[in-house]
């Protein structure tokens, strides 16, 4: 499975047409401790780059994006009810929100690890 990125930084690995949304590891450390956690409701549909939710940390609120254009398939509650779990593991278990993908030309045009690694230093 291939994880991609975005420029506002959010990961997304894609398997079939189904896609798993979360922040960098990167995205996380800038903003600090998070404390609240929003995410898209089950069933909606979303579009490329349209805000899909929030994080909330000691420092700042960020919203999250979606990546791709698709169907919420499924939120990962544990991140609503633990917020810092999105700290200490950003891209295992503190995942956000998956996405049945409409348009799977999109995911080519997400930045690769090493496109991502410049914007991210």
């Amino acid at each position: 499975m291939e994880v991609r990125y975005t420029a506002e930084h959010e990961w997304v690995a894609v398997e079939a047409n189904i896609a798993t949304i979360g922040i960098t590891d990167f995205a996380q450390r800038t903003l600090g401790d998070l404390v609240f956690v929003q995410l898209p409701a089950v069933g909606s549909t979303l579009a490329k780059g349209a805000a899909a939710g929030v994080v909330e940390s000691v420092k700042a609120a960020s919203d999250i994006y979606a990546p791709l254009t698709g169907r919420v398939l499924e939120v990962n509650p544990a991140t609503i009810e633990t917020p810092e779990l999105v700290n200490s593991d950003p891209m295992g278990a503190g995942w956000l929100f998956k996405l049945e993908v409409s348009n799977p030309a999109e995911v080519a045009e997400l930045l690769d690890e090493a496109a991502y690694g410049k914007l991210a230093t």
